[in-house]
């Protein structure tokens, strides 16, 4: 069903969008799959739809959209609010949605309404503890696995006591003894994890029909962005919401599905229409964002893959720009080939902050970060949640984390001897073993110190002390969060305690200064700051709102944390076999899939003009190994050689530009030679380091010749054969 249009339809909508976004945003009730492809105004569409459904008299409060990040929520309501649209309409991500849906039916849950979101270091300490608990030990159970598995079930909506009743063999019972530990451990301190927000939201939803209703009637359209990147809870979390109504507007691309490996299921938007049999389709193919050249190959690349939904990339800019592909000896000359090539775009004119350098993982940096040192290019590094993993800084939220919820223990151990204030590991020790003997909370235990024998009297008299130093900010902890982060810094002892470390602790200080002052901005935007919601928003902070766009310096970042950005120059280095694709994804259809959405991701980013670039050599864990250009690079299009020589620009010939816009088709290779191969693909070989494997691939060029081997370890590896002495077997 399509609303009327109006008079104010007209003036402030129809002229700004195109044919194929006026669809989108007038579509009224029913579910509607808008596939947007890169740059092509995705978000203008949500927000206009926002703002027409409110301008058709649907009551803003009735409205939820959801997405991804919260930079990309922070924008969605900027431009909401713009139109006047964004008060009531609730905005933000789906783990945001949650943490709302489970504090206002924490009853439901089996939670109480002031739990503590867990990050990865808090959820480490708890696994830990309950491989101990299981009597197992970290070596055979590596915690990070472990949490890697649980996270897989609960993402599958998977929890413990059902994973007990399908656990068939030694290494899933044994899991499931650590799966429902780390949940009671997580229950006995009131806290969850982030799995936690998704699957106690999606079974709360599901197993509580007025619950269900009560907010299916309170979200009457649902508009989930980035549609491709939910997880099976993220869809049944939907499909709960959009039940009673069937008004769900999905928005993404299958070929900017990136998240396999965190959940994320490709088949969700391409089983829309299949779950949804009466949705309308609209395609978003104009591209406001790219140089034609950039949208060429992006679609020759992407056209290789098998799942996805047919579209085109329309460019809509006039021609400009240029793709160039580098190849260099090994990542160092890569690095300052790349510092070379900003300077001479600063030195036509363009802005650092205009640049950025996208890499498979984060490893790569450190060549790019020394090159730039020493060639003074200035440079932010987009991984934003270090900020909170730095100790002053976790130490503050620790306390932070004990006002709201006392009974989170792995905080209260943080913040119980710091700054240190006589309170030894043997007290400790003592009161956590009165708290377990009596099942109480160890907070709890400390409040009755004087009820245990074995604390000195002056011991019990500093944990009292501490005890009612927490007491006085819990009191006060419905102020402004900025007051009560500087009165914890100062009150606690800790400013005092980091001035007193000289040079190091003033710079710790700064850092915890800095804290208070992003808490003075969420008072400022906030109409009713609370603390418990300010941690939320700590909690669920994530690299992409880290950029800070507004700074002179060259964005470093990882492929992944490039989504939803956009940059006038972009460079993508490392483009080789084992890096992109990653090595994880050899003989795996589904995953090199995502690895060359990975790329057209990265690709799509550029806006004017694109480098590419990959290395003959490359050190990998401490070994000069030589590299395979990886096969996306084919893919693209353009005919290029290791060999290239470059213009008097200092670009490689192989330069596409709008001037020679026709691609040769790539029938050739980078190396062809006719010599008869010494490995076959097959051939089990035995390397001295890495054990036995199978050739997958050999490269014939001589003295140079390459052989890809997947070890029995796992590792797939590209080596220079004349270093690797490889013998067969």
């Amino acid at each position: 069903m399509m609303f009327p249009s109006t008079a104010k339809h007209d003036d402030a909508f129809t002229s700004r969008l195109t044919a194929s976004q006026q669809k989108a945003v007038f579509h009224r009730d029913g579910p509607l799959l808008v596939i947007a492809g890169p740059g092509s105004g995705k978000t203008r569409v949500i927000t206009f739809r926002i703002a027409a459904l409110i301008d058709s008299g649907v009551p803003p409060q009735n409205i939820c959209a959801i997405t991804f990040t919260n930079k990309a929520a922070d924008e969605m309501r900027q431009r909401a609010f713009a139109f006047s649209a964004s008060a009531g309409a609730h905005i933000s991500t789906f783990h945001s949605l949650c943490v709302r849906i489970l504090r206002r039916y924490s009853e439901f849950a089996g939670i109480t309404p002031n739990f503590s979101i867990y990050d990865d270091s808090d959820q480490s300490k708890c696994v830990k503890q309950a491989i101990t608990d299981c009597n197992l030990n970290t070596t055979d159970f590596s915690p990070a696995r472990t949490l890697d598995a649980i996270s897989t079930l609960k993402n599958k909506l998977i929890d413990a006591g059902a994973f007990e009743n399908q656990a068939d063999d030694f290494f899933s019972k044994t899991l499931s003894k650590i799966y429902s530990r780390y949940q009671q451990i997580l229950k006995d301190l009131n806290a969850v994890d982030f799995d936690d927000l998704l699957m106690k939201a999606a079974f709360l939803l599901e197993n509580n029909p007025d619950v269900r209703s009560e907010l299916g009637h309170r979200y009457k359209y649902l508009l989930i962005d980035e549609y491709q990147d939910t997880n099976h809870a993220q869809y049944r979390i939907a499909k709960a919401l959009a039940s009673a109504h069937n008004n769900i507007c999905a928005t993404g691309d299958p070929d900017q599905s990136i998240y396999r490996w965190r959940g994320a299921d490709i088949r969700n938007i391409l089983d829309f229409e299949r779950d949804w049999p009466n949705a309308v389709v609209v395609r978003l193919e104009e591209n406001f964002r790219s140089a034609p050249c950039i949208l060429e190959v992006a679609d020759r690349l992407i056209a290789n893959n098998q799942s996805r939904k047919e579209k085109r990339l329309i460019a809509t800019r006039p021609p400009a720009g240029k793709v160039v592909i580098e190849p260099y000896e090994d990542e160092v000359e890569e690095a300052f080939g790349v510092a070379d090539n900003i300077r001479r775009l600063v030195d036509e004119g363009t802005s650092l902050s205009n640049i950025a350098i996208f890499y498979r993982v984060n490893a790569q940096s450190r060549a790019i970060e020394e090159a730039f040192i020493r060639s003074k290019i200035p440079y932010q590094i987009v991984r934003g949640v270090e900020f909170y993993n730095r100790k002053e800084i976790r130490d503050i939220l620790a306390y932070l984390k004990v006002i709201v919820n006392p009974a989170d223990k792995v905080a209260l151990l943080r913040i119980i001897n710091t700054p240190t204030r006589g309170i030894g590991k043997t007290t400790i020790d003592k009161v956590q073993d009165y708290a377990s003997r009596r099942n109480i909370s160890l907070y709890e235990a400390i409040r009755a110190v004087s009820q245990i024998s074995n604390v000195p009297q002056s011991t019990a008299a500093k944990l009292t002390a501490f005890l009612n130093m927490v007491e006085g900010f819990r009191k006060n902890d419905s102020g402004l969060v900025a007051e009560m982060v500087e009165r914890v810094f100062t009150d606690s002892g800790l400013e005092k305690s980091l001035i007193a470390e000289g040079a190091d602790g003033k710079d710790a200080a700064a850092n915890v200064e800095e804290l208070i002052s992003a808490a003075a901005v969420y008072d400022k935007q906030t109409e009713t700051p609370a603390l418990v919601d300010y941690l939320q928003q700590i909690a669920l902070f994530s690299d992409a709102d880290a950029y800070n766009a507004s700074v002179e310096r060259v964005a470093l970042m990882t492929l992944h944390s490039a989504k939803g950005l956009e940059f006038d120059n972009v460079f993508i280095v490392g483009v080789e076999e084992g890096l992109l694709p990653h090595e994880r994804s050899a003989d795996n259809d589904d995953e090199t899939e995502e690895e060359r959405r990975l790329f057209f991701v990265g690709i799509t980013r550029a806006k004017v003009n694109l480098f590419i670039a990959f290395a003959k050599y490359r050190q990998i864990r401490g070994q000069t190994l030589r590299t395979i250009p990886s096969q996306f690079l084919f893919e693209l299009g353009l005919s290029f050689s290791e060999s290239a020589e470059r213009n008097d620009n200092g670009y490689l010939k192989s330069t596409i530009d709008n001037r020679q816009s026709t691609i040769s088709n790539h029938q050739s290779s980078i190396i062809n030679h006719k010599l008869s191969p010494r490995f076959h693909r097959g051939d089990i070989v035995v390397h001295k380091k890495f054990g036995i494997g199978t050739v997958k691939d050999f490269a014939d060029m001589g003295d140079n010749s390459v052989v890809t081997v997947a070890f029995n370890t796992g590792q797939t590896k590209s080596l220079a054969l004349k270093y690797a002495k490889l013998t067969k077997l």
